[in-house]
């Protein structure tokens, strides 16, 4: 089924992600040990990667929940939602998903979890406030998309490394700039100016894997939401609504902006550059790919 056709490769994205990362890590040690000939690094550096990669693995979706300020929303609390996602999961083949709102006006969405099994969907207030029925029922296909595609544990575990990396950068630029132990020492200069190098440009080259994985997917998950429905129009008019709405969402980290359906700043006027490091395709982009779906 469609839904399902990218989930083994992204398994195996996942784990060579998480491997790339605990590689950087550790040679971020390995190099910060040679320059200021402490060993320490190098362990640190081992038992930190180690232990942030289990973290982000199997707590990202609790730390993502936490940033995003959602509540889980129960049966009771909201059946005709509850209704819907169950219908769609029915169709699709999936395991129902805990469902999170986030009290924000602005209307958007995001799903997470590790698994189909340990899966959630979380709907922004404002998004079940402007979305007719028939909207809302495409964005939740899109989300479940995401669930079945096993695009919610690289997308999730990313933001965790993603955020890890960038403060190691800091932590061993600003180690660069005030340690005085090299200046008296002689230090070894071409050392430093790898591992200066190297602290500038590996944020930089996580960013660029984010977004890498995150424009890819959007498009395959409009896809299989459309077909789930087999009612593109519903996400179309869905993506335009969410479009419009200049309010971007309150508790937002940026490292999380590509789990969302739209991208959640609300980037709008920038230069060809800046739209380089978007996380999202553009809209109209996605909006012309579904209406051709539909001839």
């Amino acid at each position: 089924m469609t839904l399902y056709s990218r989930s083994a490769i992204n398994i195996r994205r996942t784990w060579l992600l998480i491997t790339a990362f605990l590689a950087v890590i550790i040679g971020f040690g390995y190099l910060f040990s040679q320059i200021y000939q402490q060993p320490i690094y190098l362990i640190f550096a081992v038992i930190f990667s180690i232990f942030w990669s289990f973290i982000s693995y199997w707590n990202s979706d609790k730390i993502i929940l936490a940033i995003a300020g959602a509540r889980e929303v129960k049966h009771d609390d909201a059946p005709e939602l509850y209704h819907l996602v169950e219908n769609l999961c029915l169709t699709a083949g999936l395991p129902i998903p805990k469902i999170y709102v986030v009290d924000d006006p602005s209307p958007n969405a995001f799903a997470t979890g590790r698994d189909p099994n340990h899966s959630i969907i979380c709907l922004n207030r404002g998004l079940l406030e402007r979305l007719e029925k028939v909207e809302l029922e495409g964005v939740i296909a899109h989300e479940l998309s995401h669930i079945g595609n096993r695009d919610i544990l690289i997308s999730s575990v990313v933001i965790v490394l993603v955020g890890l990396i960038s403060i190691l950068s800091d932590w061993m630029l600003r180690g660069m700039f005030y340690s005085r132990r090299n200046d008296r020492e002689g230090g070894n200069i071409i050392l430093i100016l790898i591992g200066l190098i190297a602290a500038l440009l590996t944020p930089i080259i996580a960013t660029l894997i984010q977004l890498a994985i995150s424009r890819k997917r959007e498009f395959l998950a409009d896809a299989s939401g459309a077909l789930l429905t087999r009612y593109p129009e519903g996400l179309i008019r869905a993506l335009e609504k969410i479009d419009q709405d200049p309010r971007p969402v309150k508790r937002i980290n940026s490292a999380m902006a590509h789990l969302y359906i739209t991208d959640p700043l609300k980037r709008r006027k920038l230069s060809w550059f800046n739209r380089l490091w978007l996380t999202h395709p553009p809209i109209e982009e996605r909006i012309k790919a579904l209406k051709d779906m539909a001839l």
